[in-house]
């Protein structure tokens, strides 16, 4: 039997609440926001959020400022929704790793493309 860390646990924890969270979040509704990873210090004070946004520039930025002003009740809502000692504070982190493989895949195929041209 694996024995997982427990800021893992919560971690894991965590993220599934926040995305219920910011699914009721109506400013958030003009791209689709999804909570990539978690990552939580192991003394449970500290969690980074890293959220991918599909849509527009304008949709990005739109979930970054709603965000990053709606943090306080995120958090609020997160303390209400688990039962730990205390909340952890939250950092909002752009994930743009999709975004990158998109361009590595892109590039790729360019590749392929100029192999079979010759």
């Amino acid at each position: 039997m694996k024995t997982y860390k427990r800021a893992t646990r919560v971690a894991e924890l965590i993220q599934k609440n926040i995305a219920e969270i910011l699914r009721d979040i109506k400013e958030l509704n003009k791209g689709l926001v999804t909570v990539t990873n978690v990552r939580l210090t192991d003394d449970l004070q500290t969690c980074r959020i890293f959220y991918s946004v599909i849509g527009t520039e304008d949709d990005k930025k739109n979930a970054e400022t709603v965000l990053q002003e709606k943090t306080k009740q995120i958090r609020f809502q997160l303390a209400q929704n688990m039962d730990l000692r205390r909340t952890p504070t939250i950092d909002f982190k752009y994930d743009d790793s999709g975004e990158k493989a998109e361009k590595i895949f892109e590039i790729l195929d360019k590749i392929e493309h100029e192999k079979d041209e010759k």
